[in-house]
C-alpha cells in the first residue's frame, strides 16, 4: 500500500518532528460547511502551536493520504456526508477500487501507524452501544492491534460507557486518565467509572507508553482526557438530550452505522447546539494534549 504524505507532513518525517494524526470523519460528518472546515484547522493550528506537525489522514481517489493539503481538507469539508466514511475494515475497499472516503477512528489509527505516527487525537471513541443490541464499534478491537495512543476524552456519551470499559479490558487495552481518576464522560468530565491508571504529565505518559510498546510489545493505549472544566455540559442535562435522542433513534429504526452520527445530530438539536459546542472544546484539547505527548515521546 502506497502512502501518500503530504509537503508538511512529509518534511517533518525527514526532519524527525513529531506528527500528531487527526481523523477526517469529524471533518466530513462532523459539521456542516463551513464549521467543519474552521475547526478543522484550528485542530491543527493547535498540534502546530504546541511543537507538533497535524496529519488529517483521508482516503482520496483509492490513495491514503497521511496529511492533507489545504484544498484537499476544504474539498472533504465541501462534500460532507456525500463523502463516504470508512472504518479499518473498509480500508481495502476503496484503496482497491480507486474510490474515496473520510476514515473514522479505526482506520485513522491503522494508517497513522503504518505512517509510524504513534499519536492520535480525536474527541471520543467508539464503543458498546447501549441496550442489548450487540453494537459494539470496531475501534475497541482495532485499538488492541494497533500501537498507537489515541487521545480522547474517552468514548462517547451516547454509549454504555461501563460496557465499553469491559471491553476495553477484555481486549487488552491500556487505559490512562490524563489527570483524572476516572473514565471521562465526553461532554462531562466524570463518570464514576474508576481508572487504575492516572498521569499528571505528558513526561510519565510518554515514558509508560515508550515501556509498553518498546519493551513489551504492546498495542494501542487509550489516553482518557477529560473535556475541560469550563467548557462542560450540566450531567443531568446531558443524560435527558441522550434519552432524548435514543429514544428517537429507536422510533425510527436506525440503527448500525447510522446510529451515532443521527444521535449526535439530534443531541445538538435537544441542546440548542451546546453538545457542538462541547464537543469542538473537547476535541481542542486533545489535540493540544496529544501535540505535547508527541513532542515528548521524540525528546
Amino acid at each position: 500500500m502506497e502512502l501518500v504524505f503530504s509537503r508538511e507532513v512529509k518534511e517533518a518525517r525527514e526532519a524527525k518532528k513529531p506528527i500528531v494524526a487527526l481523523e477526517s470523519t469529524l471533518v466530513a460528518h462532523g459539521l456542516p460547511y463551513p464549521d467543519n472546515h474552521g475547526i478543522a484547522l484550528e485542530l491543527e493550528a493547535v498540534v502546530r502551536e504546541h511543537g507538533a506537525i497535524p496529519a488529517h489522514i483521508a482516503i482520496l481517489d483509492g490513495k491514503a493520504c497521511i496529511g492533507l493539503e489545504l484544498e484537499q481538507l476544504e474539498q472533504i469539508a465541501k462534500l460532507g456526508r456525500d463523502l463516504a466514511k470508512a472504518g479499518a475494515t473498509d480500508l481495502a475497499v476503496h484503496l482497491a477500487r480507486g474510490t474515496s472516503a473520510a476514515t473514522t477512528v479505526s482506520a485513522t489509527s491503522v494508517l497513522a501507524a503504518k505512517a509510524s505516527i504513534r499519536v492520535f487525537a480525536t474527541g471520543g471513541i467508539g464503543g458498546v452501544h447501549r441496550g442489548d443490541t450487540g453494537d459494539v464499534s470496531h475501534d475497541l478491537v482495532t485499538l488492541s492491534r494497533t500501537k498507537i495512543a489515541v487521545v480522547s476524552a474517552g468514548a462517547k456519551a451516547i454509549l454504555d460507557l461501563a460496557r465499553t470499559m469491559e471491553m476495553l479490558e477484555t481486549l487488552g487495552v491500556l487505559v490512562i486518565g490524563f489527570g483524572t481518576d476516572e473514565l471521562p464522560a465526553f461532554y462531562t468530565p466524570r463518570s464514576e467509572i474508576e481508572l487504575e491508571h492516572r498521569v499528571d504529565n505528558v513526561k510519565d505518559l510518554a515514558k509508560i507508553l515508550q515501556t509498553h510498546w518498546e519493551e513489551l510489545d504492546g498495542q494501542g493505549v487509550l489516553v482518557a482526557n477529560p473535556i475541560p472544566a469550563d467548557a462542560a455540559l450540566d450531567p443531568q442535562m446531558i443524560d435527558r438530550a441522550i434519552q432524548t435522542a435514543l429514544g428517537d433513534a429507536e422510533t425510527r429504526g436506525i440503527t448500525g452505522k447510522r446510529l451515532t452520527p443521527y444521535l449526535l445530530q439530534r443531541l445538538a438539536a435537544v441542546t440548542g447546539g451546546a453538545s457542538i459546542k462541547a464537543n469542538r472544546a473537547l476535541a481542542l484539547h486533545d489535540a493540544k494534549i496529544a501535540a505535547q505527548l508527541a513532542v515528548q515521546l521524540i525528546v
